[in-house]
């Protein structure tokens, strides 16, 4: 069976290629099948714009499609940037403008509670839906630190850790992140829908 990830990452593919690749799924990517969609993110929640993508794109090709939407949401900014994480800041900044920002707004706060979330939702031509979370729980860093990693990563705490998401090898980070777990939760549920659908 083959599915479409909506998305221009390489490395998103390389990722879902591998864990789905143990369910005899074939997963190609927008481009692989000539299709480039852009898709206005317009939910107030991870889950209702990773469905925006998942439905445009399976609506283009006609094939199972998966997507994702994530974000980082902090308790002392009730819970922004969350769905806005990557436009944050406006369309001027970069990776490293947006978590120097983030740092100003909490400069002299004491709450650096934060999660980062993830939602992967897959829609099916015959109007399915699956969708899993994932998330992880952190502080925001005083100051960045780690050189992996993107985003948010070199100012999200890991306490339990004792280092950011920068600062973790891409194994350690893979085991305990919101994507690593929304990938395994929706692997195991594709794992059962595909199991019903023989």
């Amino acid at each position: 069976m083959k599915f479409v990830l909506a998305t221009q990452n390489p490395k998103k593919l390389k990722e879902m290629s591998a864990i789905l690749g143990e369910l005899g799924v074939e997963v190609v990517s927008e481009a692989d099948l000539g299709v480039k969609i852009e898709v206005e993110e317009t939910g107030e929640t991870f889950a209702e714009n990773s469905l925006l993508k998942a439905k445009a794109v399976m609506e283009a090709t006609k094939l199972p499609a998966i997507a994702d939407d994530s974000g980082l949401c902090v308790d002392a900014l009730n819970g922004g940037p969350g769905v806005y994480s990557a436009r944050f800041g406006g369309e001027g900044l970069d990776d490293t403008g947006r978590y120097r920002l983030l740092l100003q707004m909490l400069h002299g706060q004491a709450d650096r509670r934060a999660h980062f979330h993830t939602t992967i939702t897959c829609a099916f031509p015959n109007g399915d839906v699956l969708q899993d979370d994932g998330e992880v729980e952190g502080t925001i860093a005083f100051a960045p630190m780690g050189e992996n990693g993107f985003g948010y990563d070199p100012v999200f705490f890991v306490p339990d850790k004792r280092k950011t998401f920068a600062q973790l090898s891409a194994e350690e980070k893979a085991e305990i992140s919101h994507r690593g777990k929304a990938l395994r939760a929706f692997k195991e549920t594709l794992k059962n829908y595909l199991a019903e659908h023989q």
